[in-house]
């Protein structure tokens, strides 16, 4: 088996900054409470104003004025390591997250599928490049060696277990994901490299530094250790917190996109789409506004959901300025690609009828498009029904004429120069319902050329009533 390690060592910081409206302006993430507020992340920009990790609050927003602060929260570290594992599931059905900092999935049973380690790798690094997350990828023949040497030598492959030892000798002692106060101890008394601490004595290592030393030891070199297994949830729940008011919808699709984007990754994590999704815009002091979207088929490219929620929420009125934003999908079926032709001859910007359809309904409401589907009776005005989840019907085709046109109600066909082409076709039904009929159908051209399907009394030669058009 080969493992591949998906370090992520911002994750907390690009987490943030893939969410905030101006990425490029000075931000820091802090922790603790006040007065001794410490920095322990920063962007580009705060660094280049000189802030720094473990310096005050105080002392960085005097150095860097109006630098962004946002609260280094530990929950969320956790949430978007398995977000990331989540959207990893795609790839692999072993992933684990038990690594901190880390995602970690076994990559060789998916050689055959995403093709050889460089073309897999290269996938895996953009999609981590598109959602936003700063990362280093290391493989090797277990997870603990390849999450190690991912801390050393970003893109490293190991793909033989006699060169696992010698890959990690030269890794340094800072890096080899000791303990910190082992790490201390051990830069005490001359050590430099993992290679060195190996080549002590098994017995003295364990007696002054404790038997946890020798167990990191003997996973890094492979000794049977089973990781806890990451199981996708049955749901997706994520929440933007907005750093101002915003009182016009326009103001909220970027962070909507970017909702609907990890929503995106998450289904295809899962091999599953979505069929139904709320929106939820928060208020302060007031109730949420709840805006769903429903879909009538599952979906999951993102640039789909992205456009049905939006225009959802343009014809959604907002009582109060939004202060957060929240997406929850609990309706996860499984997700069919739709069929495709080799050589489809749509034009460029053409759109699939199922695309089509979802857009008009986001747009219309959810009554305005439906289908037709046929009814238990040969009374023309009630031989179709409304079917507003547009599935499709099985319909067998009468063996007399039918219009493409058929008028809403009857209406006196008046024409002297009526010609039959065909009929009659004799309906008699109703009686249970009070809405008896027994006409007799004919097929007429009229004197302009047109073909009409019209009817009389049973028996009778007139006169005829117009009931609809044929094509």
């Amino acid at each position: 088996m080969l493992w591949a390690c998906l370090s992520l060592p911002h994750l907390a910081l690009d987490a943030v900054l893939r969410r905030h409206p101006e990425p490029d302006a000075p931000l820091a993430l802090v922790r603790g409470t006040a007065p001794r507020r410490l920095v322990t992340a920063a962007n580009a920009a705060a660094l280049a104003g000189g802030v720094r990790r473990g310096q005050s609050l105080t002392a960085a927003e005097a150095v860097c004025p109006g630098l962004a602060v946002v609260e280094d929260d530990l929950a969320h570290h956790e949430h978007w390591q398995h977000f990331l594992a989540a959207w990893a599931y795609r790839y692999s059905s072993e992933v684990s997250t038990a690594l901190p900092g880390a995602v970690v999935l076994e990559a060789e049973g998916s050689f055959g599928l995403h093709g050889p380690w460089p073309i897999f790798e290269a996938r895996l690094r953009k999609d981590l490049v598109a959602l936003g997350f700063r990362h280093r990828i290391a493989l090797a023949p277990n997870a603990h060696a390849a999450w190690v040497l991912a801390g050393v030598a970003d893109g490293l492959a190991v793909l033989q277990p006699e060169t696992t030892h010698r890959a990690l000798a030269a890794v340094p002692i800072e890096h080899a994901r000791f303990s910190r106060e082992v790490t201390a101890a051990l830069t005490r008394i001359g050590l430099r490299t993992l290679g060195q601490v190996m080549a002590l004595p098994r017995a003295s290592l364990a007696r002054r530094h404790g038997p946890a030393v020798l167990e990191h030891l003997d996973r890094l070199l492979g000794a049977p250790f089973v990781l806890p297994r990451y199981a996708p949830p049955d749901r997706f729940d994520l929440r933007i917190e907005l750093s101002y008011e915003v009182e016009h919808t326009p103001a909220l699709l970027f962070p909507l996109r970017r909702l609907t984007a990890d929503l995106a990754a998450f289904l295809a994590g899962r091999d599953g789409g979505v069929q139904r999704f709320a929106l939820a815009l928060e208020h302060e002091g007031l109730p949420a506004t709840v805006v769903e979207v429903g879909l009538l088929a599952p979906e999951r490219e993102a640039a789909i959901l992205f456009e049905l929620a939006r225009m959802r929420l343009e014809r959604t009125a907002v009582p109060a300025p939004v202060r957060g934003l929240r997406l929850v999908a609990r309706d996860l079926p499984p997700f069919v690609p739709a069929g495709r032709d080799l050589f489809d001859e749509r034009p460029q910007q053409a759109v699939d009828w199922p695309h089509l359809r979802e857009r008009l309904r986001a747009r219309l409401g959810s009554d305005a498009v439906h289908t037709l589907a046929p009814t238990a009776d040969h009374r023309p005005e009630h031989s179709q029904r409304q079917d507003l989840s547009i599935s499709k019907h099985p319909w067998t085709p009468s063996a007399s004429p039918r219009p493409t046109w058929l008028l809403s109600r009857p209406i006196p066909l008046r024409d002297p120069r009526l010609r039959v082409l065909a009929g009659p076709e004799r309906i008699e039904s109703g009686w249970w319902d009070g809405g008896d009929v027994q006409r007799d159908y004919y097929v007429l051209e009229t004197s302009q050329g047109q073909q009409a399907w019209a009817f009389c009394a049973a028996g009778e030669a007139g006169p005829f009533m117009l009931h609809g058009w044929f094509a």
